[in-house]
């Protein structure tokens, strides 16, 4: 069984292609699933689009949800669409994100945490001029929201949970036990983490997470899904096949996807 479920598409103003041209990439490469998983809105925020370049409108999200669930019917027999979606974490609007998300029909749900401390994660300045304990601060932070996001029993699926290391690869050097810890977190809620090929395209230049991380979720019992995180069609399952095979090297011998919410696992043997 051949999935990707982590897809975005143009509504969210940083991807190229709407929905249609997504599913039909997973066709052409061969996927018997596709999920669509855009980024929620800032339901957070008073204005209806706060963020135009990061996330979709509040006044677009029920017409999101409407052409996934169309687009399911019409493809179906062709490949199986999932309606998904990437919620950001944010402690104080938690209670706000799960009312609005539990009104739709989810298949799953990916928690990602892509601001910590204020700050986007991406951002290539965070960690300039901070000392060795300034650095480890800022990690266990980001952790702590990640732990914190797992607990909150909202999400099936946790992405990208060392995406901090994308433009500051040293990021995976700083020593902490919060990975760990958070590993243990995770297991412990029967939550599903991706590996994300995304990771390639910045300048950490691997996967999300890295492979050290991925040896301790095994050891843990942490499930692992896919996804591609394609924010361009054409990276639909990109480099899939190669995930597998690490994490048949790395131990796994199955991975999961979801359907309305339950887990389903498929062999990696």
């Amino acid at each position: 069984m051949n999935f990707d479920l982590h897809t975005h598409h143009e509504r969210c103003g940083h991807a190229r292609g709407g929905i249609r041209d997504y599913i039909e990439a997973a066709i052409g490469s061969g996927l018997q699933i596709i999920g669509i998983s855009d980024h929620t809105p800032y339901f957070g925020e008073k204005a209806d689009q706060a963020q135009p370049l990061i996330a979709m409108a509040k006044s677009e999200f029920s017409f999101y949800v409407a052409e996934v669930l169309r687009l399911k019917e019409e493809y179906s027999g062709r490949i199986e669409v999932l309606l998904g979606v990437e919620s950001d974490f944010f402690p104080e609007h938690a209670e706000l994100y799960r009312g609005i998300l539990e009104s739709y029909p989810f298949d799953y749900i990916i928690g990602s945490v892509h601001q910590s401390g204020g700050v986007s994660i991406f951002n290539k300045r965070r960690f300039n001029g901070l000392s060795t304990a300034e650095k480890v601060l800022q990690k266990e932070t980001y952790y702590d929201l990640i732990a914190r996001s797992a607990r909150s029993g909202m999400f099936q699926i946790l992405g990208h949970i060392d995406a901090m290391k994308g433009f500051y690869p040293a990021f995976s050097d700083i020593q902490t036990d919060a990975v760990d810890l958070t590993l243990r977190i995770i297991a412990e809620a029967g939550i599903a983490i991706e590996i994300n090929t995304s990771g390639k395209t910045k300048d950490a230049g691997g996967w999300y997470p890295s492979d050290a991380i991925l040896e301790r979720a095994l050891y843990y019992g942490v499930d692992v899904t896919f996804g591609s995180d394609a924010h361009d069609p054409f990276r639909v399952g990109d480099d899939r096949e190669l995930v597998a095979a690490r994490l048949r090297e790395i131990g796994f011998t199955r991975w999961v996807y979801f359907r309305r919410k339950q887990r389903n696992f498929v062999s990696l043997l």
